[in-house]
């Protein structure tokens, strides 16, 4: 038998060594990378699939252009304006004044006109009939394309239509938990959308600037290669520097912005800049004005924005104050803001102006004076309306 005294010496020996060990693999486990636990999509790590983009790279507002109510004849006033009258006006010498007539109207449906003035309607129901039909045609071309925007990576960046494209990617410390989120949108980027451009380049920021190249490269699928190969080495540390990011990208990438067309600025980021809203509002209006060169910011909103070390950015802001700071940005560089999550898309410009349009064009102007308004009912011609 072991004695009592030598028993309890070899109990506080396992004792100590397996605290020792627990307090290693603790350490250990403190010390790794939050995102290595982050589950990471299939073949995360592989080379890049490269597509060629098989659709004309535009905007929404150059889609609508083609694919709009008003490009296929069928804004309202478009469909109406063939049996729209204005009220008849005639000086009589021997009332020596202007008579209205009021024959159009009481066979006619009033209309208010896109220029706000009074319009006599003939309602033909056969006409609207098939215009109702083709209205639910273009609702369905309007899905599509609207289902199109909100996939693959048309769901984070947007549509990219430029020719020369510089990428701007927020790596500060509070993405360490999402950088695998960020590497995977990269990714989508370079395989779906990028293999049809003339020049790319790649520029990481967080208090300091990571640019990928010290200017614009040629988009060859071996250049997509070496980029993603470059971007699953980037590492999360410190706040969000965006001013040095966009003034390396304007004034190196784009020095010779006034020679060429087509040159689209993407900045993928989850928070407020380092920088005041109203100094990099300045900049950019100066920077894009009478030149071919847009920003465009696509807001990926996270849960917080401490990440798991208690980091806390230089500025904060939630992610309503956020939005709104950007879209400031956004608008004085003549661009588009995307704002999305895991849940879904928040807001799209790209979505919100086709949406919009339709709304536009089928729905007329308010009224200067609310009133009542009666459901549209046949009229029959009249000699009236041969008037």
């Amino acid at each position: 038998e072991v004695p009592l005294l030598q028993h309890t010496s070899l109990c506080q020996s396992r004792r100590s060594r397996i605290l020792e060990g627990s307090f290693l693999v603790s350490t250990e486990f403190a010390n790794t990378a939050t995102s290595s636990f982050l589950p990471k999509p299939p073949k995360h790590e592989g080379p890049l699939v490269i597509q060629t983009p098989c659709f004309l790279a535009k905007t929404s507002t150059d889609w609508l252009k083609t694919n709009g109510l008003k490009a296929k004849k069928l804004n309202l006033y478009q469909v109406l304006a063939p049996n729209a009258f204005s009220p008849v006006e005639e000086f009589v010498p021997i009332l020596q004044k202007t008579v209205s007539s009021t024959l159009h109207e009481k066979v006619m449906m009033q209309f208010e006109w896109h220029d706000g003035t009074m319009k006599n309607i003939h309602v033909d129901l056969p006409v609207l009939y098939n215009y109702q039909k083709l209205l639910a045609k273009m609702v369905r071309i309007y899905e599509k394309q609207i289902d199109w925007l909100s996939v693959a990576s048309r769901r984070i960046w947007g549509n990219v239509y430029e020719k020369r494209v510089v990428i701007l990617v927020d790596i500060s410390a509070t993405n360490s938990m999402y950088i695998i989120h960020i590497q995977h949108y990269l990714r989508l980027l370079l395989e779906e959308q990028m293999s049809d451009k003339d020049y790319f380049n790649i520029i990481a920021f967080g208090s300091d600037i990571v640019p990928w190249q010290l200017e614009l490269v040629p988009s060859q699928p071996e250049n997509l290669q070496k980029a993603w190969r470059w971007v699953l080495s980037l590492q999360c540390r410190g706040s969000r520097n965006f001013m040095s990011a966009l003034r390396q990208a304007v004034e190196v990438d784009f020095k010779y912005k006034d020679k060429h067309k087509s040159q689209g600025l993407y900045l993928l980021t989850t928070g407020i800049p380092d920088q005041e809203t109203h100094l990099i509002s300045t900049y950019v209006a100066e920077a894009c004005r009478g030149f071919d060169l847009q920003l465009h910011v696509c807001l990926f909103s996270v849960m917080e924005d401490v990440d798991s070390s208690g980091i806390i950015p230089a500025r904060y802001a939630n992610p309503t104050e956020t939005a709104i700071a950007f879209k400031e940005i956004v608008h004085a560089a003549n661009g588009r803001f995307h704002w999305f999550g895991e849940a879904g898309i928040f807001e799209s410009d790209d979505i919100t102006v086709i949406v919009v349009s339709s709304s536009n064009m089928l729905v007329t102007k308010e009224k200067r004076k609310p009133q009542k308004l009666l459901s549209p009912k046949p009229t029959a011609l009249s000699l009236a309306r041969m008037v």
